[in-house]
């Protein structure tokens, strides 16, 4: 008899310390966590040594998506303080955002950014988004550029530091459009990036631009109701070709992250063939799931009653997935988006 599943199977207590709130000074110093699917067996080693896990013919499928500094700090009409945190453009100068106080900011109201420009509430869209038009200064990526700051998480307790503008970023990100990093990469340096391809694995890129829906807790006792913000992705054919070939040669394909997760599981056909294309995606992976596409998994450790948890333990198993969470807290893991990693294989 298939199980119930419910937001309280996924949850598991850390310590408060244990949120990672500063990155480390070096990303490859990370901890990495080995997890064997199929005997819930798990080894301690550090990120720097994850190349010795690939074999030839081993593909590494990352996520390029870039975070941008999207969230903008303003004043109401009536001098008091306001926030746009912005998701997804649709115009050079209209973006969908989410804004703070949504209460106060209905339709008509405006933010202004001092002569940077001038940002008014056109509509309100729905899922806690607004549609917003800039106006006045010199664009919206100037605009970001002066005066965004970088998304951090909201476990992440402290204002964004300068570093973050380097550090919430993967060493190979190359196409803005994300307002949360795909954190499963942050680990990679350009050494260890060589040691997987001297190892005769190779590297394929995707595009997830993530949106703030990665942090949405799920609400809903039954999970099939839950609902998942949508996010652009992009597969290149020549990516999808890439995949297909080590698919048919028997090389394992590893999803560098949640996000390359979903996105190749997106473009999987029944048979496990990835098409190439673009287009939104809500896909919401939890137990149980019949992965398609990926054979191993690279990823952080994630919040507790989270869907990226849910996804972890429908790859990985979830009684296996909860007892590695387990054994990391007690073994001091650094948790969450700047905390360590898990290999899954």
């Amino acid at each position: 008899m298939a199980r119930d599943w419910r937001p309280g199977d996924f949850d598991f207590t850390y310590p408060p310390e244990a949120v990672a709130q500063h990155p480390l000074p070096d990303r490859g110093a990370s901890r990495l966590l080995v997890l064997d699917r199929a005997t819930g067996t798990v080894r301690h080693q550090r990120f720097a040594e994850f190349p010795s896990l690939l074999e030839a013919g081993d593909l590494l499928v990352r996520n390029v998506s870039r975070v941008i500094p999207a969230r903008l700090h303003g004043l109401r009409d009536n001098g008091r303080p306001a926030e746009i945190l912005l998701v997804h453009p649709e115009s050079d100068d209209t973006w969908l955002a989410m804004v703070h106080p949504g209460g106060k900011l209905k339709t008509g109201r405006t933010v202004r950014f001092g002569d940077l420009g001038t940002a008014e509430i056109v509509g309100v869209v729905g899922g806690g988004l607004r549609r917003v038009r800039f106006s006045g200064g010199r664009g919206v990526g100037e605009l970001m550029r002066v005066a965004g700051d970088v998304p951090l998480p909201p476990y992440i307790t402290r204002a964004p530091e300068p570093e973050d503008r380097e550090r919430y970023q993967t060493v190979y990100a190359a196409e803005d459009g994300s307002v949360a990093a795909p954190t499963a990469g942050l680990h990679f340096t350009p050494d260890t990036l060589a040691a997987v391809e001297r190892r005769g694995a190779g590297i394929v890129d995707l595009v997830l631009h993530v949106g703030p829906g990665t942090f949405k807790p799920v609400e809903v006792d039954d999970l099939s109701r839950h609902v998942m913000h949508s996010e652009w992705y992009t597969v290149s054919e020549a990516a999808a070709a890439s995949i297909n070939r080590a698919k048919e040669s028997g090389g394992r394909v590893w999803a560098v992250g949640t996000t390359a997760a979903r996105t190749l599981e997106t473009v999987a056909t029944e048979s496990g063939r990835v098409a190439p294309g673009s287009g939104w995606t809500d896909l919401f992976i939890h137990p149980p799931y019949r992965f398609r596409t990926i054979d191993a998994l690279l990823t952080n450790f994630h919040l507790p009653r989270s869907t990226l948890l849910m996804l972890v333990a429908a790859f990985a198993g979830h009684e296996t997935t909860m007892a590695a969470y387990r054994e990391a807290v007690d073994r001091g893991y650094r948790l969450f988006s700047y905390g360590d990693a898990m290999a899954i294989r």
